[in-house]
C-alpha cells in the first residue's frame, strides 16, 4: 500500500493542470486535482475560447460592409445586442465547463473544491483538508496586472472585459500587446469608439517589427486611434451629471473621455498564498516558479508548468509541457519540451500569425539572412470596399537557404500559419517553399511564388 493518498496532486484546473491530470489517471495513476473556480483556467473562461468567439461577432459588421460589393442588399440597418452576446457567449463556456467535469470524471481524478495550500514537499491542504502526494504538480496560472496609477480602480482588466453589462461608446485600451489590440479591436468592430494608448513606439514589440507596424496602420484604418510614446498618467471618476463618463490623463498631457478603461498591461503568476516558498520552492522576483528541463522546482517532488512558470504564455505551450510531466513520471520519458519554432496568432482585425524567427532574431543568431516581403489587396476585397491588405514575409537563412521565419498579417492568418509551422519543424528551405505548387486563388499561396528578396 502506497504510503502516499494520491501518486498526483495537481493545483489548479486550467488547461496544463486538467491535462496533466486526465493523462496521469489514464495511465493509471491515483490523481487528485484542486480547483477554487472554473474548470478551464484562463484559456475557457476568461481568454483565448471567449475572445475569439467575441472576434467573430465583432468581425460581422465588415461582412455585412462587404457583402453590397457581391450583389447583396441588406434591408434595414444591422443591430447589435451586446447582452445576447454575452448569454450566448457564456452558454458556451458552460458547456465546455461540463466537457472538462467529465474528462477528469473519466480518467478517475478526485476533484477537490476549494483554494489549495502546499504545507510540505508531499502535503497540499485544500480548505483544511490534507492530502499526500508523490507528487504536486502546479499549474495555477496568472491574472492580469493593473498599472499602479491614481485611479487605477476605476479600469478594468482582460477577466472583467468578458462580465462587461453593457458594450461602452467610448473606451482607452491601455497596452501594445496581443491582449490590448485583440481585445481594442473587438470593441471597434462592435461600434465603440476606441483610442489605444501604448508606451513604446510600435505594437506587438515582441514579435516581427514588420507585423506591428502593419497591423497599426489597417487598425488605424479600421477607425481605432492609435497613441504612442505615452501612457495613462491617472484616472478620475465621473463628476456629477456625466454618468459613467472617466476622464483619462495620458502622460503626453492629453486628456480623453471615455465608460470604459482597459488595462492590457501584463500578467502575473498566480503563485500569492499558496505556500510555495515556506515548502522551500524558489521564485522569481516576479512571483513565477523557477523549475529544470523535467519542470521540477527547487523541490524535487514539486512541480510546475503553463502561466505560473512565466516561459512562453500559450495554451498549447502548456499542455505540451503537462505531457512531458506525465510522460516522465507516469510513462517511458519519450517527451522532450522544445520553446523554438512556436506558432501563434493574435486575433486582432486583421488576425496576426507568425511562427520562427523573427528578422532581428535571425540577424543577430544567424547572421546573413534573406528578406522576401509582399503587401496585397486579397482577392474578397477587390469587389467590395474593403481596404484592408495583407502582409506576408519570409526570414531566410543566406547561408543554408532554411526558412527561419514566417509572418503574416492578414484575414485567417493563424489558420495559415499552423501549416507553416509543421514546415519549418521539419527544416524546410526556401528551395522546397519554392517547389512547392500553390493553391490558386488564395492568399496562402503567396508564401510559395516569393522569389526575389527585399533584403
Amino acid at each position: 500500500m502506497s504510503q502516499y493518498d494520491y501518486d498526483l496532486f495537481t493545483i489548479g484546473g486550467g488547461s496544463g493542470g486538467v491535462r496533466a491530470a486526465r493523462f496521469a489517471g489514464q495511465a493509471g495513476a491515483r490523481v487528485g486535482l484542486a480547483e477554487k473556480g472554473d474548470l478551464g483556467g484562463t484559456c475557457v473562461n476568461v481568454g483565448c475560447i471567449p475572445k475569439k468567439l467575441m472576434s467573430y461577432s465583432a468581425h460581422f459588421h465588415e461582412d455585412f460592409a462587404d457583402a453590397a460589393g457581391y450583389g447583396w442588399t441588406l434591408h434595414g440597418q444591422p443591430t447589435f445586442d451586446w447582452s445576447a452576446l454575452i448569454a450566448n457567449k457564456d452558454r458556451e463556456i458552460a458547456h465546455l465547463n461540463d466537457i472538462y467535469q467529465r474528462l477528469l470524471d473519466g480518467a478517475n481524478v478526485s476533484l477537490h473544491r476549494g483554494f489549495a495550500t502546499v504545507e510540505d514537499a508531499h502535503t497540499v491542504s485544500v480548505e483544511g483538508k490534507r492530502f499526500t502526494a508523490r507528487h504536486i504538480l502546479v499549474a495555477t496560472g496568472g491574472h492580469p496586472d493593473k498599472p499602479q496609477i491614481p485611479g487605477s480602480e476605476l479600469g478594468i482588466t482582460s477577466d472583467d472585459f468578458f462580465h462587461l453589462k453593457g458594450l461602452p461608446k467610448r473606451a482607452v485600451v491601455l497596452g501594445g500587446g496581443y491582449i490590448a489590440v485583440e481585445l481594442a479591436s473587438i470593441l471597434n468592430g462592435l461600434g465603440t469608439e476606441v483610442t489605444l494608448v501604448y508606451r513604446r513606439e510600435r505594437l506587438l514589440r515582441n514579435m516581427d517589427a514588420d507585423l506591428g507596424i502593419h497591423l497599426a496602420d489597417e487598425m488605424a484604418k479600421k477607425g481605432i486611434r492609435l497613441v504612442f510614446d505615452a501612457s495613462i498618467a491617472a484616472i478620475e471618476a465621473p463628476h456629477a451629471g456625466e454618468d459613467s463618463v472617466k476622464q483619462v490623463r495620458l502622460t503626453n498631457g492629453e486628456t480623453l473621455a471615455a465608460e470604459c478603461v482597459l488595462f492590457a498591461t501584463g500578467r502575473t503568476p498566480n503563485t500569492r498564498g499558496l505556500g510555495l516558498e515556506k515548502a522551500g520552492v524558489t521564485l522569481k522576483d516576479n512571483g513565477a516558479v523557477v523549475v529544470n528541463e523535467q519542470f521540477e522546482s527547487s523541490v524535487a517532488s514539486i512541480l510546475a508548468v503553463g502561466d505560473v512558470i512565466d516561459r512562453v504564455a500559450l495554451t498549447p505551450v502548456a499542455l505540451a509541457e503537462a505531457m512531458v510531466v506525465v510522460a516522465r513520471l507516469f510513462g517511458k520519458g519519450e517527451r522532450v519540451m522544445s520553446y523554438r519554432n512556436i506558432p501563434t496568432a493574435v486575433f486582432s482585425h486583421p488576425n496576426v500569425g507568425t511562427v520562427g524567427l523573427t528578422e532581428e532574431q535571425a540577424r543577430r543568431e544567424h547572421g546573413e539572412v534573406k528578406i522576401f516581403r509582399t503587401d496585397f489587396k486579397p482577392l474578397k476585397n477587390t469587389l467590395s470596399r474593403n481596404t484592408e491588405r495583407t502582409f506576408m514575409k519570409l526570414v531566410v537563412d543566406s547561408r543554408t537557404d532554411r526558412v527561419l521565419g514566417v509572418h503574416m498579417v492578414g484575414s485567417d492568418a493563424g489558420e495559415v500559419i499552423q501549416g507553416f509551422a509543421v514546415a519549418l519543424q521539419c527544416g524546410a528551405t526556401k528551395a522546397q517553399f519554392d517547389s512547392t505548387i500553390g493553391i490558386h486563388p488564395t492568399s496562402a499561396e503567396e508564401f510559395v511564388t516569393m522569389r526575389t528578396p527585399v533584403a
